[in-house]
């Protein structure tokens, strides 16, 4: 006599109704499992790719404006920005150190937009009209914290400004939340600045006497923001 199969044991004594039964819970179940898995996958490959498109595509008020990996000038070359403060482009080959520091005086922006292509965000303020209170909360934000600085920025349009490299939000104040939400969305994310890995410590960069901000406009041997 033939030995049992496995299956036969299992089904042994089972009505052929609730066998079939079994049968076909089992096959939905597997193809419920393929099915959802499959989908689920795909939404979230789905969701990062909608994430690193535009990882600040939330935030009201964000201004994106695509540019391409930097050409370098030499200070003190000046670069025709056509953002005030400047978020991206051409700039200086030397970076402004970026690991958190409040820089207590307004620096050259041309050494700022380099430090954005290492992936740091700049937080700026306008001396003349950022609050005392208010300068202190965004320099407990920044002082320390990698890949961040922060400077006044005389003339700025608004009380507070933030850039990263291609996207920048100004706020009125420091308690607004797409402030940290633009600092958790865009520093050092690499789908959003040309150079991940860079360095933010510039060993050519003098924090105590950093290359000072100009406000007067370019002259006509500055060079393009993009070439």
């Amino acid at each position: 006599m033939a030995e049992d199969r496995p299956t036969s044991r299992m089904f042994a004594g089972m009505p052929w109704g609730t066998i079939i039964a079994v049968v076909v819970v089992a096959v939905i179940g597997a193809v419920l499992w393929v099915t959802l898995g499959s989908r689920s996958s795909g939404d979230d490959q789905q969701a990062a790719s909608d994430a690193s498109s535009d990882p600040a595509g939330d935030i009201p008020g964000v201004v994106e404006i695509e540019y391409p990996a930097g050409d370098h000038v030499e200070a003190p070359k000046r670069v025709a920005y056509d953002q005030s403060p400047p978020f991206g482009g051409t700039h200086d080959q030397i970076w402004a150190t970026c690991t958190g520091v409040v820089y207590p005086t307004a620096i050259r922006s041309e050494n700022a937009v380099h430090s954005l292509e290492h992936g740091a965000v700049w937080i700026t303020y306008n001396p003349d009209v950022a609050t005392a209170d208010q300068i202190d909360v965004l320099s407990a934000m920044v002082e320390g914290q990698p890949y961040t600085l922060m400077s006044p920025y005389p003339g700025l349009d608004t009380p507070i400004s933030i850039q990263s490299w291609g996207h920048q939000l100004k706020l009125d104040d420091p308690s607004d939340p797409r402030l940290v939400e633009f600092i958790e969305a865009l520093r050092l994310n690499e789908s959003a600045y040309p150079e991940p890995g860079a360095s933010c410590a510039s060993p050519s960069f003098d924090v105590n006497n950093p290359p000072p901000f100009d406000p007067n406009p370019p002259g006509p041997d500055a060079a393009p923001v993009t070439e």
